[in-house]
């Protein structure tokens, strides 16, 4: 951007270059680490309250990865389990439960009302991710049903059902990213340690009333290393 954009090229009237190319830059920062985060925690939260779901990832991991390394990108094809602990997780609890305003382009009928032309609508996918009519037991979390019922169903836009990264062209551009990064994230987290609360309690699930889905409270968590010492040495 700095190459492209100088004072010369004049983009808008109000703000130079500088400006325009700070702008950016903090909002992909913004952006992706926001919903990053609140995602993993949320996958980390359920795999708390879900001890069985938790044990059978780090089966998972261990019998791919083994204990004698760390977990690699190269990985991620052979977890299809720690992929459908995301998927579950984002179903749950979208990043974003309303997508960004789309604007209709002409007249037209949505469930029975009409909508005008050039009129804002936000889509309400959290809604639509916990409906019974798509999901049976739509509360439970089962990341099993991305592997069995529903195991064809993606995130990236083409499936109506699952949106947590809403569709089309107002789409998140930063879904391949994501899901390479969160993956390899959660599964080097399971994979690298015993996770448990404090006491052994369950977590609190109450939700934030924000633009992005986040945790009313923060999370506590003990770790214990699962693999030899000299593994977490070039972490330091």
């Amino acid at each position: 951007m700095i190459s492209f954009l100088d004072d010369d090229l004049k983009v808008t009237k109000e703000n130079d270059a500088d400006t325009i190319n700070k702008a950016t830059s903090l909002a992909l920062l913004l952006a992706g680490v926001d919903v990053t985060t609140g995602t993993l925690t949320w996958a980390l939260c359920l795999l708390l309250n879900n001890p069985e779901t938790l044990k059978r990832a780090q089966e998972e991991l261990d019998q791919n990865v083994g204990r004698e390394r760390q977990v690699k990108e190269s990985d991620l094809d052979n977890l299809v389990y720690v992929h459908a602990v995301l998927k579950e997780a984002m179903r749950l609890y979208p990043p974003g439960p309303l997508v960004m305003a789309h604007v209709s382009r002409e007249d037209c009928i949505v469930g029975g009302y009409h909508i005008p032309a050039k009129t804002p609508v936000f889509v309400n996918i959290g809604k639509i991710q916990l409906d019974p009519k798509l999901w049976p037991e739509p509360n439970e979390f089962r990341p099993e049903r991305f592997l069995t019922t529903h195991n064809n169903i993606d995130v990236r836009g083409q499936d109506f059902e699952l949106l947590p990264f809403s569709s089309e062209r107002r789409m998140c551009t930063g879904v391949s990213m994501a899901m390479k990064m969160m993956p390899l994230a959660l599964a080097s987290l399971l994979h690298g340690f015993e996770i448990a609360t404090p006491g052994d309690e369950p977590v609190d699930m109450r939700e934030t009333m924000e633009l992005t889905n986040h945790k009313s409270t923060l999370l506590e968590v003990l770790v214990t290393p699962r693999l030899r010492a000299q593994l977490y040495e070039h972490h330091k």
